[in-house]
C-alpha cells in the first residue's frame, strides 16, 4: 500500500495512475488549494476515484493530526510519495507562508510519520532543480553545492532535502529526494510556461519572453519522470551503494533530460504544434528565475536504470493536443 501526497497534482496525478494501472493500492492526499485552477485538480481526482483501489483524503500535509489519523486507519502503508508541496517560483515572492507551511511543515510531519511508520520499505520525496541556483557549473550533479539559491521555493526545497537527511541519519529509514527538471504534459500545471505560451498561442494573445528569450531549460516529459518516480520505488538505498550524498539510506538523484532547450526554440516547436504564431514582448529576467537547468542523469541511469526518451518534438505536440481536447478549443 503507497501513500502519495499531492495526488491531485500534475505528477501526483500521473504517478497515481500508473500505481493504480499495475494493481497497486494508493492512499493519496490533496489540499486541493486554490494555486491554480482547482476545477483541474478534480478532473484529474475524478479519474482516479473510479479505481476502487484508490483512497482519497483532502487534508493539509501541515496538519500533524488529521495526517496521523491517516496513518493509523491504513496500517499496512509500505512506500510513501511524498510529491506534495507548494510550487511555483514566482508566487513564492506572492506568499512566502505557504511555502513555509506546505513545503517546510508538510516535509516535517511527513518525516515524523516515516521514522514511526512500521513496515516501511522506502521514503521518496519530491526536490527540484531550483536548488542548484545560478552558482552550479553545468551539467549539475548531485554533488555540487546548493547553498545560493535564489528563491524562496528554492530554499524550501533545499532545507526539506537537508531535513530528510537529518531524520534518516537518526531513524535509519530508506530516503531517496528526486531533483525535477522543469516537467511538462498532458494534465500539467496552468502556471507553468509551456501552459501559459499554449494558450495565450492559441488564443492570440501575447506571451511575455523573459530575458529576450535567452533561458535554457531541461524539460523533461511527464511520462519519463513516471517511469523514474516508480523506478525509485523499487530501488530503495542500501549501505553498500554509491553516488549518495551524505550518510547512505538518504541519496539525492536528478530526474532530467540532460538536453537543455533554448526558450525561443522551445516556443517554435509550441508555435509549429498550435498551427499559429505567437506574438512575442521580451521582458527582462524575472525574479527568482535561473539561467538554465540541466541535469546530470548519470546516477540516475546507474541506479535506476533511468533513461528519457520523449523528445520535444513528440511532447509539446501531445500537450497541445490535450489542451485542445481539455479546454475544447479548435
Amino acid at each position: 500500500m503507497i501513500l502519495l501526497t499531492g495526488a491531485a497534482g500534475f505528477i501526483g496525478f500521473h504517478v497515481a495512475r500508473s500505481l493504480l494501472s499495475l494493481g497497486l493500492h494508493v492512499i493519496g492526499v490533496d489540499i486541493l488549494n486554490d494555486y491554480y485552477d482547482p476545477c483541474l485538480k478534480d478532473a484529474r481526482l475524478a479519474q482516479l476515484q473510479e479505481n476502487k483501489n484508490f483512497i482519497f483524503y483532502k487534508v493539509d500535509l501541515s496538519d500533524q493530526a488529521a495526517m496521523n489519523d491517516i496513518i493509523t486507519r491504513h496500517p499496512g502503508i509500505t512506500h510513501i510519495v511524498h510529491l506534495g508541496a507548494q510550487a511555483g517560483v514566482r508566487y513564492s515572492l506572492e506568499n512566502p507562508h505557504a511555502y513555509g507551511a506546505s513545503n517546510l511543515t508538510g516535509q516535517l510531519v511527513m518525516l515524523e510519520i516515516a521514522r514511526r511508520l512500521e513496515g516501511l520499505q522506502h521514503f521518496i520525496y519530491a526536490s527540484s532543480s531550483s536548488v542548484y541556483g545560478n552558482s552550479s557549473p553545468v551539467p549539475f550533479s548531485e554533488t555540487d553545492p546548493c547553498d545560493q539559491p535564489v528563491s524562496l521555493y528554492a530554499a524550501t526545497k533545499r532545507s526539506a532535502e537537508l531535513m530528510a537527511h537529518s531524520y534518516v541519519t537518526l531513524y535509519g529509514f530508506p530516503a531517496t529526494g528526486l531533483r525535477f527538471f522543469t516537467v511538462y504534459g498532458a494534465w500539467g500545471r496552468p502556471d507553468m510556461a509551456y501552459f501559459n505560451f499554449t494558450r495565450a498561442i492559441i488564443a492570440g494573445e501575447p506571451i511575455k519572453v523573459f530575458n529576450n528569450g535567452d533561458l535554457r531549460r531541461d524539460f523533461t516529459y511527464i511520462d519519463d519522470i513516471v517511469a523514474g518516480v516508480l523506478a525509485a520505488m523499487g530501488t530503495p538505498p542500501a549501505r553498500d551503494e554509491n553516488h549518495l550524498i551524505g550518510n547512505q539510506l538518504h541519496r539525492i538523484i536528478n530526474l532530467g533530460n540532460h538536453n537543455p532547450v533554448n526558450l525561443g526554440d522551445f516556443i517554435d516547436v509550441i508555435e509549429k504544434s498550435a498551427g499559429r504564431k505567437a506574438i512575442r514582448e521580451n521582458a527582462p529576467m524575472a525574479a527568482g528565475d535561473v539561467y538554465e537547468t540541466y541535469a546530470d542523469i548519470t546516477v540516475a541511469r546507474e541506479i535506476l536504470g533511468f533513461d528519457p526518451k520523449t523528445k520535444l518534438g513528440d511532447g509539446i505536440p501531445e500537450f497541445v493536443n490535450w489542451y485542445c481536447g481539455y479546454y475544447k478549443v479548435n
